[in-house]
């Protein structure tokens, strides 16, 4: 069994160089993944045996200036819909699936609005309503507040934050994600500390090793997405935790009941349900033609 091809790059049309990872079955239907904040393309690495099994060809790629793709400063959702689209180009992939993860889950959506004629279906996961929206930004918790906002306006205090926390997942992995699992609820834990707490501290490290692009990830998430919910024809999933502490509950109800058509899973699991429903996921997203 071939092992996972997780540094591989790819010089798009514009000169820029996007890095992503590739899990599952490389002659498999695709399915694109849209990271979440603080995270790059290994934070769906966990999902590799349950992709090889669906028959999925899982392409995670690092959004610009995470991991290892160049940076784009001033980028918005929908100049990554173009990254993906010559990244598929370039990998000779005609239709795809896709899937966003927390921050993630509106490059998932941007995806179905701009390519909606490449797009098999989208599942968003744990993911957030527009932040531009009146009372949005509020709910998010208070960690994502105060980086969006030191990220905005003093990225020099930020990025140093980011640097550190990069540095304690590379010297101490054991230590930074247990220490890691205590800052999240108990359903979240379990699953770090099944996963491997090593494992989660190796993707942050490669997430947060660009600080000054971590910061304007979490400045990107603040711009207007460009399209709104109920502009969305592509076929959606929409998932969340029963027991997610970081998503408002009323989030997921509120995206499946705004995108036509959209089915809604609320499942047992918290901010990372995705990690214990992967198969049903891929089964979802491979069930539209």
């Amino acid at each position: 069994m071939p092992a996972p091809a997780e540094s591989l790059t790819m010089r798009l049309r514009n000169g820029r160089s996007v890095c992503y990872a590739q899990y599952g079955a490389s002659d498999g239907d695709v399915v694109v993944n849209a990271h979440g904040g603080l995270a790059c393309r290994l934070d769906v690495a966990a999902a590799d045996t349950a992709a090889r099994v669906a028959g999925v060809r899982l392409i995670s790629p690092d959004r610009p200036g995470i991991g290892g793709s160049d940076p784009q400063p001033g980028r918005t959702l929908l100049d990554w819909t173009a990254d993906v689209a010559d990244l598929m180009d370039q990998l000779g992939v005609g239709r795809f699936a896709a899937m966003g993860w927390s921050m993630g889950g509106q490059y998932a959506a941007a995806l179905a609005w701009a390519l909606p004629d490449r797009m098999r279906r989208v599942a968003i996961v744990a993911g957030a309503l527009p932040l531009t929206e009146p009372g949005v930004f509020a709910r998010l918790p208070a960690f994502d507040r105060i980086y969006t906002r030191l990220s905005q306006r003093a990225p020099w205090l930020v990025t140093p934050c980011f640097a550190a926390m990069a540095l304690a997942a590379r010297r101490a992995p054991a230590l930074y994600g247990r220490l890691a699992a205590g800052q999240l609820g108990a359903a979240d834990a379990a699953v770090l500390r099944d996963e491997g707490y090593d494992e989660f501290a190796r993707m942050s490290a490669e997430a947060l090793r660009r600080p000054g692009g971590v910061a304007e990830d979490y400045r990107a998430w603040m711009r207007p997405w460009g399209f709104t919910p109920e502009q969305i024809s592509v076929p959606t999933d929409v998932w969340g935790g029963q027991q997610d502490e970081l998503v408002d509950h009323a989030w997921p109800p509120e995206l499946a009941r705004r995108i036509p058509g959209a089915t809604l899973h609320e499942r047992p699991g918290g901010h990372f349900l995705a990690h214990l429903y992967y198969p049903d996921i891929f089964a979802s997203l491979l069930g539209a033609g």
